[in-house]
């Protein structure tokens, strides 16, 4: 039997913007990860998405819409509040399971390649700090 996928794939910014908005809802509901970004962080989440959609831009499509150091905000943020091995988890969790409720396709498998390849670095050197 032929099971037919009605997902787009990832393939533009309204895209990006549309699963950063429904990945930050998970994250946000979760206790376990949420006050990082609402205590710590103190996140504006409306400054913010644009940001993120400019990075996975960037990222995803070669864009040039992000120009900043990623890693320097999480690095400052692990210095407030340390980043766990299940914050990152957690994290890539919801990551992949947003892309996957919304998107199916070539660049939905490379976003959440590059979000593992990512989070994998960002502990690698949070570890050095340490």
């Amino acid at each position: 039997m032929l099971i037919m996928n009605d997902k787009k794939d990832i393939e533009t910014r309204n895209d990006l913007l549309l699963l950063m908005q429904e990945f930050y809802k998970k994250l946000l509901a979760d206790n376990s990860i949420n006050y990082l970004f609402t205590d710590v962080a103190k996140i504006d989440l409306a400054h913010h998405l644009p940001v993120l959609v400019d990075f996975w831009d960037s990222v995803l499509f070669q864009s040039d819409t992000y120009h900043k150091n990623a890693m320097q905000p999480h690095l400052a943020l692990h210095q407030q509040s340390p980043l766990g091995k299940h914050h990152f988890e957690t994290w890539l969790r919801y990551f992949k399971e947003t892309v996957d409720d919304l998107f199916a396709g070539d660049s939905a498998f490379n976003i959440k390649e590059r979000a593992t390849s990512i989070a994998t670095v960002m502990q690698i050197k949070i570890k050095q700090l340490s």
